[in-house]
C-alpha cells in the first residue's frame, strides 16, 4: 500500500522557488533544500526528482505566477501605449527597489543556467517569447489606435523592450547606480512617443 505524503508538495515547491530565487541554482545545496522545505531528502527525490528537476519545476511555477499578470496588464482594453509605458516604468522601479538584489528568477536563470542547460534555456526563451508577444500585441493596438507612429515597428520595439527589461533586472542586481536604469528607461520611453 502506498504511503501518503507527509508534506504539502505545493508548499514545498513554493519554498524551493523562494530559496532558488534568493541563492541561485549552484549556491543551493540539497541540504539547504531539506532545511528550507522541512522535508526529508528521500521525499524530495521521490516527489520532485533531483535538484535540477526541482529547480525546473520552480522555474515553471514562477512562470505560472508571473506570466498571466503580464498578459493581463498589457491586454487591458482602452489606450494601449500608456499600459506599455507603465509596464516599462514598473520594471525599472522594481529593478531599483528593495527587492532588486533578488532580480527576476527568469533572468537569473538565463545568466546562470541557460548557457549550459538546454532545458533551462528553452524555458527562458519561451517566457521571453510570451513577454515579447504581449508587448507586440499591445504595440500593434497602440499603432492601430493612433497612439504610436504609423511607421513604428511594433515587433522590433517589443523585441527591444524585452532585451531592455531583462537587462534592467540584471543591472539592478549588480549596480548601486539607479541613474543608469533611469536614463535607460527615459530613452526607451522616448522611443514610444
Amino acid at each position: 500500500m502506498a504511503r501518503t505524503k507527509e508534506f504539502d508538495p505545493d508548499a514545498a515547491l513554493g519554498a524551493a522557488l523562494e530559496l532558488f530565487w534568493e541563492r541561485g541554482y549552484e549556491a543551493t545545496s540539497m541540504a539547504d533544500l531539506v532545511d528550507r522545505l522541512g522535508v526529508a531528502r528521500a521525499s524530495i527525490y521521490a516527489t520532485f526528482g533531483g535538484k535540477r528537476d526541482l529547480y525546473l519545476r520552480a522555474l515553471e511555477r514562477y512562470d505560472e505566477l508571473t506570466s498571466p499578470g503580464i498578459l493581463q496588464e498589457l491586454s487591458e482594453s482602452g489606450p494601449a501605449l500608456p499600459a506599455v509605458r507603465a509596464f516599462v516604468e514598473r520594471y525599472a522601479a522594481e529593478s531599483m527597489g528593495e527587492e532588486r538584489r533578488r532580480g527576476c528568477f527568469m533572468a537569473n536563470t538565463a545568466v546562470e543556467l541557460a548557457p549550459h542547460d538546454d532545458e533551462a534555456a528553452r524555458r527562458v526563451r519561451e517566457n521571453w517569447l510570451t513577454l515579447e508577444t504581449a508587448l507586440t500585441s499591445a504595440l500593434l493596438r497602440a499603432r492601430a489606435q493612433g497612439e504610436l507612429a504609423s511607421d513604428a515597428d511594433p515587433y522590433a520595439l517589443a523585441r527591444f523592450l524585452v532585451v531592455l527589461l531583462q537587462g534592467m533586472r540584471v543591472t539592478g542586481k549588480a549596480s548601486e547606480e539607479p541613474s543608469r536604469l533611469r536614463a535607460a528607461t527615459e530613452q526607451a520611453l522616448r522611443l514610444l512617443d
